[in-house]
């Protein structure tokens, strides 16, 4: 008898190992208390997870596999994978254990230390879900002092052929057209109606709710059980792909880096968090839309499909790629040297900077955010306000649906807070008011003023700007992206600059109180 371990993210109903049922074969399942507790999750995604887990053990059934699957409350479920895989075994007489490759290094670890001290042989498959293998990245940038998303985007591209003419350039001319995807979002075109889980998915939702309830994790955020917008099995997700390409792809591009305040999803997809724990393959998701352009050229410009393309078979895969390359060092790095903690209002939105409180209460209410919203809103203040990148990954990994470490850390300590000195990103991403006005509507009822750079009613994030700056300016006056800022700032008088720095250091004196 074998028995083969499905972890929450490997909901992979394409994969090889259930291709044929064989009854000297089962599969485990477990909802435990070592996955909600390793840090505290947004309540919808532990919900949405447990959700996902039973219905796919259930659809594995119901093809004759057999499953063996423990919910959180049950009373021989032992809480962790090790007991509760060594009972597993010893009750059905285990001769082999198998499982598939961990996206996480901290269970990486952990399953090959539990199966060095196993009895019985053990085996380490695929997980058949991503288009790079783990030590990819690195082959491709041999013998380069650094990454570049761009040249790997471009490997992915030829690698799988995709958006390329027949002689193997980029449709169009262009690799990227990332500087026709900043528009700001006005309204004159409708935002697509956001699909609804079928009742038979709500149900499983509330079963789950129940029972997590009575487990009782310490959790954040809020939810509305009847009113749940997150889908859970591979066949609504299916539905939600299409439902994205029909309406929102004709302009997810123009306008994925764009923030409203009435509109949470704009034209955004929300298939990170099928795709991440794999009810959906990537490769699956971008032929799915590249054929919708193609049939539907008149209406979807090139630069629509070409910015989707990008952030699946690109910059997801990079993320994981650079994960597997630095891990486990990559959780230490703090090229800033940063110390301050989070300030408490992101854990319940109390702030009057409008476009953090939408941001954050809008991942309390949802667990979820866009990228934007992540890297130039909660991401931007972190940095620079000098949380410790520690804190600012937690929050990140806990709050969103989609966040699972391997791509949560590198877009976080890495392209949000720059805490790997330029791995990911090649410069810090900041800004002042200027660019949250440029692409939002949420200056324009804040308690601040966008326009002021000191004073009662002066903009956070002008004076912290260039207080951020400043104070690293060893480390970052040679870079050749920013190098302007400095000149920027070296022409203003004195006595603007003192005003401006003045007004940063009582805001980070009283960073709780904003």
């Amino acid at each position: 008898m074998t028995l083969r371990l499905l972890l929450g993210d490997q909901l992979n109903a394409r994969h090889s190992w259930f291709a044929n049922v064989a009854p000297d074969v089962t599969y485990v399942l477990m909802e435990i208390r070592q996955e909600t507790d390793y840090v505290t999750h947004h309540i919808q995604k532990i919900i949405a997870f447990f959700a996902a887990m039973r219905q796919f053990a259930d659809e594995l059934r119901q093809k004759g596999h057999q499953v063996i699957y423990l919910k959180i409350n049950d009373k021989d479920n032992k809480q962790n994978f090790a007991d509760n895989l060594t009972a597993i075994m010893r009750a059905i007489g285990a001769e082999h254990f198998e499982y598939q490759q961990p996206d996480e290094y901290r269970l990486d670890v952990y399953l090959a230390e539990f199966c060095r001290q196993l009895p019985i042989p053990s085996y380490m498959a695929a997980s058949e879900h991503f288009l790079t293998y783990r030590e990819e990245l690195p082959e491709i940038f041999k013998g380069k002092k650094t990454y570049l998303m761009e040249t790997f985007y471009r490997a992915m591209r030829k690698k799988y052929n995709i958006l390329l003419d027949e002689s193997g350039k980029p449709e169009g001319g262009k690799w990227n057209y990332d500087a026709e995807n900043r528009k700001k979002y006005d309204e004159k075109i409708p935002v697509p109606p956001v699909p609804k889980p079928s009742e038979t998915s709500l149900q499983v939702v509330k079963e789950v709710y129940q029972d997590v309830l009575q487990a009782a994790p310490t959790t954040i955020g809020s939810i509305k059980i009847d009113a749940f917008e997150w889908f859970t099995t591979r066949e609504e997700n299916l539905q939600l792909l299409a439902h994205f390409c029909r309406y929102g792809l004709p302009e997810f591009g123009s306008y994925q880096d764009a923030m409203a305040s009435r509109y949470p999803y704009l034209f955004h997809s929300r298939l990170s968090f099928a795709m991440n724990v794999k009810l959906l393959h990537p490769l699956e998701v971008v032929e799915a839309a590249v054929s919708h352009w193609r049939n539907h050229q008149s209406r979807i410009s090139l630069a629509q499909i070409e910015g989707f393309v990008r952030q699946i078979i690109g910059w997801r895969e990079y993320m994981r790629g650079v994960y597997w390359a630095q891990m486990p060092r990559y959780a230490k790095l703090n090229f800033f040297g940063h110390a301050r903690p989070l300030p408490q209002w992101y854990w319940n939105a109390r702030t009057n900077m409008n476009c953090l409180k939408h941001a954050i209460e809008q991942s309390l209410q949802k667990a979820y955010a866009h990228h934007i919203q992540r890297l130039m809103v909660t991401g931007n203040f972190a940095l620079l306000a000098g949380i410790h990148p520690d804190e600012v990954d937690r929050w990140y990994l806990g709050i969103y649906i989609d966040a699972i470490e391997w791509v949560e850390i590198t877009n976080t300590r890495g392209m949000s807070q720059f805490a790997d000195g330029g791995m990911v990103g090649t410069k810090p991403y900041v800004s002042s008011a200027n660019y949250m006005h440029k692409m939002s509507d949420y200056c324009t009822s804040c308690h601040y003023s966008k326009d002021l750079k000191y004073g009662d009613r002066a903009c956070p994030f002008n004076s912290l700007y260039w207080h951020f700056y400043e104070r690293h300016r060893e480390k970052l006056a040679r870079n050749p992206r920013i190098g302007m800022m400095y000149v920027t700032w070296d022409k203003m008088a004195n006595a603007e600059r003192e005003k401006i720095l003045a007004q940063a250091e009582y805001y980070l004196a009283n960073i709780e109180n904003l």
